[in-house]
């Protein structure tokens, strides 16, 4: 009685953890985004796989990694970089993100990583252009402050903040704690 009471318990317990996961997954996309691509790989401990990036514009680089640890590097300056050579990278355990300024040369490199400490890591990324139109202040011949002050409020992009960041570490915590009782349960 006392076992099945626990593993009542446990489950229940499986259940609630994976409701509060996917509450913090479910972020919004913003309507000014537009989804390119949807790419999934593997790939092994230690190794790099490759990417390019021809899109012009301002491009936003999901990357969840599925299982494992994958890492994302980028360059305008090489199309094989690493993690000795890059320009933008993005080191994290779950959600990484990276933004490719609309100024970098086209193509773009992409290098995703397997963390050495995983034997094997998988890996989705989602490729999104931001349609937000971005003006130039000094387009015009003439300077109007208050045609320059309306011009930057129109370019104010969303940014990822760091309650994005504290989400994934707390996701990460709480997908720890599920595989243990999942592990003890069965």
């Amino acid at each position: 009685m006392v076992s099945y009471q626990k593993k009542s318990h446990l489950t229940l317990f499986a259940l609630l953890s994976l409701f509060i996961i996917e509450c913090f997954s479910s972020e919004e996309i913003p309507d000014e985004w537009m989804l390119l691509h949807v790419v999934q790989g593997q790939l092994g401990a230690g190794n790099y796989s490759y990417l390019r990036l021809n899109h012009e514009g301002r491009i936003i680089l999901e990357m969840q990694s599925l299982k494992g640890d994958a890492d994302m590097y980028i360059s305008d300056a090489t199309l094989n970089p690493s993690f000795d050579e890059y320009e933008l990278q993005s080191m994290t355990c779950g959600l990484d993100v990276i933004v490719v300024p609309d100024h970098f040369k086209r193509p773009v490199g992409i290098a995703i990583y397997g963390h050495p400490y995983h034997m094997e890591s998988e890996f989705e990324i989602k490729v999104y252009y931001d349609q937000t139109t971005h003006e130039d202040p000094f387009a015009d011949a003439s300077y109007d402050p208050e045609q320059l002050e309306a011009n930057q409020k129109r370019q104010r992009q969303p940014q990822l903040d760091a309650s994005h960041e504290e989400e994934s570490v707390l996701q990460t915590i709480l997908i720890g704690i599920l595989k243990i009782v999942l592990e003890i349960l069965f």
